[in-house]
C-alpha cells in the first residue's frame, strides 16, 4: 500500500471507504455523566443521545494523543495523509502535528501531511475522498497536498440544529437565549468561516423554515457546483436529510451527492435532529 489516509472520528467514513483498506479512523473519546465513550465502531448513537438528554452537565470530548497519532504513522504506507476537524474547535490537528514530530524524532523523515479541515463531519469525509482522487490520478505527494489544501479553501459548511441543549451546556448560548429560542421555536442557521470557526448566518421560526433558509445560503454561495460533491450528515433524522438533499438538487446541479449518519463527535454537537451540509 503506497498511501494511507487517517481521519479523526469526527469525520464519517462511507462504507466503500471502510472496505478499501486505505482509510483509518483515529477515535476521539467522549464523556457523558461520568461514562467514557470511545468514538469507534462500538459507538451506539441511540444510547449516546439518551445519555446526553438525561445528563444536566455538558458532554465533553478528548482528541487522540500525539502518541496515538504517531503509532498510526508507523505503517508500510510510503505517504500518510491526516484529516482532522477544525483546529478552531479541537486540539486534534495540533495533536496530529505533534505526533508527526515525535515520529520524525524516533524514525526519521517520512511523507506525512496533516490537513486542518476547517470543517467537521462530512467536511472531513469529502477531503479524505479528494485525497484518494488525487492519489488515483497519479499525483506526486506535494501535488496532492497543494490540490487538497486548495480544495479545502473552496469548501462551505452549513448546519441547522433541532436541539440547542449541547450548545447551551457548553456555554455557546446564554441560558436566556436558549430558553427564548426554545419557547419561540427559533432555529439558528449556522456556518463556518474559512478558518473553521462557527458563526450564525441567520435564523427562522421552525425547522422547516430554517432548512429552507440554509438551502438559500447554499445555492447563493455555491461556485462551480456542477464540479462538486454535495454531502449531508444527519443525527437520527434521515428523512429530513433526504428532504434537504431534494431541496438543494431542485435548485442547483452537482457532480454527485450522498447522505450519511453522524458518528460520535458529530452526534454530540449536532444532537438529535441536527443536519450538516458541506459542498
Amino acid at each position: 500500500m503506497s498511501y494511507k489516509v487517517i481521519v479523526d472520528s469526527c469525520g464519517e467514513l462511507r462504507d466503500e471507504m471502510k472496505e478499501s483498506g486505505l482509510f483509518e479512523t483515529a477515535p476521539l473519546t467522549m464523556e457523558v455523566g461520568g461514562v467514557r465513550i470511545v468514538d469507534d465502531v462500538s459507538f451506539d448513537q441511540t444510547d449516546f443521545l439518551r445519555r446526553v438528554a438525561e445528563c444536566t452537565e455538558s458532554p465533553k470530548s478528548s482528541c487522540p494523543s500525539p502518541e496515538e497519532y504517531m503509532k498510526r504513522y508507523c505503517c508500510d504506507a510510503e505517504r500518510v495523509y491526516v484529516v482532522t476537524l477544525s483546529a478552531e474547535l479541537s486540539g486534534s490537528y495540533n495533536s496530529a502535528v505533534l505526533g508527526k514530530n515525535l515520529y520524525i524524532e524516533e524514525y526519521g523523515k517520512k511523507e506525512i501531511h496533516i490537513f486542518n479541515s476547517c470543517s467537521a463531519s462530512i467536511g472531513e469525509t469529502l477531503i479524505a475522498m479528494k485525497i484518494q482522487e488525487c492519489e488515483e490520478a497519479g499525483m506526486a505527494f506535494a501535488e496532492v497536498v497543494d490540490t487538497v489544501e486548495r480544495y479545502i479553501t473552496g469548501q462551505h459548511t452549513y448546519f441547522v440544529l433541532e436541539n440547542l441543549d449541547t450548545l447551551r451546556k457548553n456555554g455557546r448560548l446564554t441560558g436566556i437565549k436558549s430558553l427564548m429560542a426554545g419557547a419561540l421555536n427559533i432555529k439558528p442557521v449556522m456556518g463556518s468561516t474559512p478558518e473553521g470557526a462557527i458563526y450564525q448566518m441567520g435564523q427562522a421560526r421552525g425547522m422547516k423554515k430554517a432548512l429552507s433558509k440554509m438551502v438559500e445560503h447554499i445555492v447563493a454561495e455555491a461556485e462551480k457546483a456542477e464540479e462538486k460533491i454535495l454531502a449531508i450528515s444527519h443525527c437520527n433524522c434521515r428523512e429530513r436529510a433526504l428532504e434537504v438533499e431534494k431541496m438543494i438538487l431542485e435548485k442547483m446541479k452537482v457532480k454527485s451527492s450522498f447522505i450519511i449518519d453522524t458518528a460520535g463527535i458529530s452526534s454530540m454537537y449536532a444532537n438529535d435532529g441536527g443536519i450538516i451540509v458541506v459542498v
